[in-house]
């Protein structure tokens, strides 16, 4: 049985604590979804992020009853580093019991223009975190990585960088044991920092145009708590060496724009994909298929290496088919539905008022 309080007087450590995905794990820690931790370092670079945290959750807490947001200040702890500074990780590492990597360089065009910087982050990052455990013996019970869908056959920089990290990991269980490694691999997330939604929503009310890369293109939708969800669930249930994927919709990128226009006069203008994007995305691929299996809501693809393979055999049902955004798509009424659910349409008063201030 599923330990539904593993964090339950756990030390827990995020790194990238400060960025979308990192933002809504904070929150949902802190609501005591898996017990309440002692203590949560938020680890990340900018000084300004983590101020603005603070003052977030100053509000949260003296706008809720709930106990563990209104004693915040006696579990959060805030560090300044770099996941790639050796003394920086090792010092956020003591005494920690949990480790959350998503520290990341992650937009595409970014990390095409600055490789070095991807490797940086997306990797010697997380070795820094295998080598401390390994070199200073630490006790860290699970280290959960955040990977994505751009690292299922990789054709950017961002992705290429996150699928070594997915290696990293699955192979630090054989060097440092009993620490647990394993990686949540989720596709796009609707309006994080730097997604397409908030452009979509900017152009819109601005009038136009919004501007689609190609007609073909496809995408993953899930939320950010559906990613904190698939994150949690990996460090619940996987076996060491597992990637955890969720089963989620997918969706053509026009017909998110068309459920988000919903109707209004505004135009579309097609503008050539970026630098390393792919039409398609991929949560499974083909080669990955056959080592995949089926849990509950997510599939669990187990590791390459023999040593850590028998550990997960027989545990869920076989799946023997890739999971691709090109498959199982969402029309624009399921798409719509996807967006209102989450309230992520945009606000029709908004570009109302600007016709009448144009007519």
């Amino acid at each position: 049985m599923v330990n539904a309080d593993v964090l339950q007087g756990k030390r827990v450590l995020v790194t990238g604590g400060t960025g979308s995905l990192g933002s809504t794990l904070i929150r949902r820690l802190l609501q005591g979804d898996l017990g309440r931790p002692e203590t949560i370092t938020i680890f990340s670079r900018d000084e300004a992020k983590q101020h603005e945290m603070r003052l977030t959750l100053d509000k949260r807490a003296a706008a809720t009853d709930e106990v563990v947001f209104d004693d915040w200040k006696h579990i959060v702890r805030f560090q300044i580093g770099d996941v790639a500074d050796e003394a920086s990780v090792r010092t956020a590492l003591r005494e920690t019991h949990v480790v959350f990597n998503a520290a990341a360089l992650k937009q595409v065009p970014t990390c095409e223009y600055f490789p070095l910087q991807a490797v940086r982050t997306n990797i010697l990052g997380p070795e820094q975190i295998v080598r401390a455990i390994r070199e200073l013996g630490l006790s860290v019970e699970t280290v959960v990585g955040i990977s994505t869908d751009k690292a299922c056959k990789p054709v950017n920089v961002m992705g290429m960088t996150k699928a070594i990290q997915e290696r990293v990991f699955i192979q630090a269980n054989l060097d440092c044991v009993p620490t647990r490694f394993v990686a949540a691999r989720y596709g796009n997330v609707l309006a994080s920092r730097g997604s397409v939604i908030p452009l979509f929503h900017e152009q819109i009310r601005g009038g136009g145009p919004v501007t689609l890369t190609t007609p073909e293109m496809t995408r993953f939708l899930m939320t950010l708590d559906q990613a904190v969800d698939t994150v949690f669930a990996a460090l619940r249930e996987a076996r060491p060496g597992e990637i955890y994927v969720p089963r989620v919709p997918s969706a053509k990128m026009t017909d998110l724009a068309a459920a988000l226009i919903d109707g209004r006069q505004i135009e579309t203008v097609i503008t050539g994909i970026r630098p390393g994007e792919k039409v398609h995305e991929i949560l499974v691929s083909e080669e990955e298929a056959y080592r995949t299996v089926s849990r509950d809501n997510y599939l669990a693809i187990k590791p390459m290496l023999p040593e850590l393979d028998s550990e997960s055999e027989a545990l869920g049902l076989p799946v023997d088919r890739p999971f691709s955004s090109a498959d199982n798509l969402l029309d624009v009424d399921g798409v719509r539905a996807v967006l209102k659910r989450n309230e992520l349409l945009v606000d029709q008063t908004a570009h109302r008022g600007l016709e009448l201030m144009h007519a």
